[in-house]
């Protein structure tokens, strides 16, 4: 008798809904479209790359409490190289390089519309690592939000980029490095610990690269800088991934990362109320543009290729094959066997 789950094998795994996997991912978004402002506000009193490094290695004391507190299995085999890549691009690559180009001049709402590039990357990684196939019409509307984005950076630097600029684009390739493969591996672990994972494994580095910045750069911790260095740590640097990668597991790496256009229309609300930016027509112009993308994307399918899967389930692993003991890690209710 066939089992049920290999009839979905190349079939699309969602259409035009809201389900809890883009709920999620929204939810990532709306915590990580504070991250620019925050640093901004970091910015004021602390070097750039005790902000970049030293968030994570704070944020690796939530982490450690966390994975003790419920016991929690450590990974196994190719997990751990998954955890390198994500700890590359989300833990060192993404929060020093953005913080960078802050210091050295992009404003949070110029910084906010070059990372909007990033779900198309995201997506384009997606598709090589975890076996997605978007439709024509999925990728068109992730090209057209790319390109709105893009031209509202072009505007705003007047035809060209800038140093910041370049600093931006590595930011946002190592993100997407770092989003595809977290994404992939929430499908045999709960996101929470994928992050989790990351932050200790990044630990050795992380934490006497801290100690010794906090003792060479002579910090100034003012209200604003305690405030900013606060949210990337706790939100941006770990909290941020519980939603943002659960997001990705379910819904699909390409097609919820796209809800991520939306975050340059937020971060730059934040950044005319908090920093005081200029909001001018071109900027709403820009806003819609990305809107309506997101609203197109949502609307499209998202085939998995056959190759992922093996006859009798419908879920990857970390290989791209199905999990050796049958069980559906990739469903809302298929972790338990994950447990501790």
């Amino acid at each position: 008798m066939r089992n049920k789950d290999s009839a979905t094998v190349g079939r699309p795994i969602a259409r035009g809904t809201l389900g809890p996997g883009i709920g999620l991912a929204a939810l990532g978004v709306l915590i990580y479209s504070f991250t620019l402002p925050g640093t901004e506000y970091g910015l004021e009193g602390l070097d750039p790359y005790l902000i970049g490094v030293g968030r994570s290695a704070a944020a690796t004391v939530l982490a450690a409490v966390a994975l003790l507190s419920v016991r929690a299995r450590r990974p196994r085999g190719r997990q751990w190289g998954a955890l390198a890549v994500a700890a590359a691009g989300v833990i060192f690559g993404f929060p020093v390089l953005s913080t960078l180009a802050l210091d050295r001049g992009a404003s949070s709402a110029h910084s906010a519309v070059v990372v909007g590039l990033l779900p198309a990357a995201t997506a384009v990684l997606g598709v090589l690592r975890a076996g997605e196939r978007p439709s024509r019409a999925f990728w068109l509307a992730g090209a057209a939000g790319a390109a709105c984005v893009t031209g509202f950076a072009l505007v705003r630097g007047a035809g060209r980029f800038s140093a910041a600029d370049l600093l931006l684009f590595g930011a946002l390739l190592a993100a997407a490095a770092g989003y595809a493969e977290g994404g992939r591996l929430a499908r045999d672990m709960p996101g929470w610990r994928v992050i989790s994972w990351a932050l200790v494994l990044a630990a050795p580095i992380t934490v006497p690269v801290t100690g010794w910045l906090l003792a060479t750069t002579h910090p100034h911790w003012t209200g604003h800088a305690v405030l900013g260095f606060g949210y990337v740590t706790v939100f941006s640097a770990y909290l941020g991934f519980f939603a943002w990668y659960e997001g990705l597991a379910r819904a699909g790496i390409a097609r919820a990362s796209q809800v991520q256009l939306a975050q340059p229309v937020l971060t730059l609300v934040w950044s005319w109320l908090l920093l005081d930016e200029p909001v001018d027509a071109v900027t709403v112009l820009a806003a819609v543009g990305v809107l309506v993308c997101v609203a197109l994307t949502q609307r499209t399918r998202v085939r998995r290729t056959p190759a992922a899967f093996r006859a009798g389930t419908g879920s990857p692993t970390m290989d791209g094959r199905a999990s050796q003991n049958g069980d559906h890690r990739g469903a809302f209710h298929g972790r338990q066997a994950d447990r501790a």
